[in-house]
């Protein structure tokens, strides 16, 4: 049987979108040959064609977003001009941060002390972390006692991106401050600071919830001894 030759060539015009020109062929560049063998056909010729052209990527956009680098404080003129102000910890920050959020995910209106214990058990790397899980602390715990003190969440409402924080919650964040201004020093407010604020609102959800799953008074001690000695700082 015959052979037959299979030839394919095609002109395109286009613009690409990184190019004002498409780059014009080598008219001295020889086109591969592929022979492809058939026992019906016989030897057929194809000839390949190179394209010129470069696939248009999509542009990318820039990402951007918030950093908070402090915690809010209810009355910062409180304060001495000679005082320096600590600074929180980056742990402690993240889990202010993952506090709002699980107060959203429950669809809370507000961030409350039981939004800040949730926050803590999230981060799960901080000392005062540790120190609830060791003590029996899960975040399924802590979600179910919360719901139990402040009700069922509402699936139709939807919570504000940093639901406002509770009296409580807000007392909570300035005895921190508070508490790191005593010891003196020039370390940062740690989370072991911030759970010991929210075990110091005895009337919050958050203390309600810490002496529900077996938080006592011992144990605030023994963490408070930790944070106040010289150089402490969050693991």
């Amino acid at each position: 049987m015959a052979s037959h030759t299979l030839c394919s060539s095609a002109t395109t015009s286009t613009r690409c979108c990184h190019h004002d020109s498409i780059k014009k062929p080598d008219p001295f560049y020889t086109m591969p040959t592929l022979s492809l063998h058939s026992q019906w056909l016989g030897a057929t010729k194809l000839i390949l064609r190179g394209s010129c052209l470069r696939p248009c990527l999509p542009k990318t956009r820039p990402v951007s977003a918030n950093v908070t680098v402090s915690l809010p404080t209810a009355n910062p003129e409180r304060l001495n001009s000679t005082d320096k102000v600590p600074k929180w910890s980056l742990k402690g920050i993240k889990s202010f941060a993952m506090g709002e959020l699980e107060a959203r995910k429950l669809k809370f209106s507000t961030t409350g002390t039981e939004a800040i214990l949730m926050g803590i058990l999230v981060e799960g790397t901080n000392q005062a972390s540790k120190l609830l899980r060791a003590n029996g602390f899960t975040l399924s715990k802590v979600r179910e006692e919360a719901i139990k003190l402040i009700g069922k969440p509402d699936y139709f409402y939807f919570s504000p991106e940093h639901p406002p924080l509770t009296e409580s919650a807000q007392k909570a964040l300035d005895w921190a401050v508070d508490e790191k201004l005593k010891s003196g020093g020039d370390g940062e407010i740690t989370t072991s600071h911030l759970l010991l604020g929210v075990w110091s609102e005895k009337e919050g959800a958050g203390y309600k919830i810490m002496a529900a799953l077996g938080f006592d008074e011992e144990k605030a001690r023994e963490l408070h001894s930790l944070v106040s000695k010289p150089g402490f700082v969050e693991d």
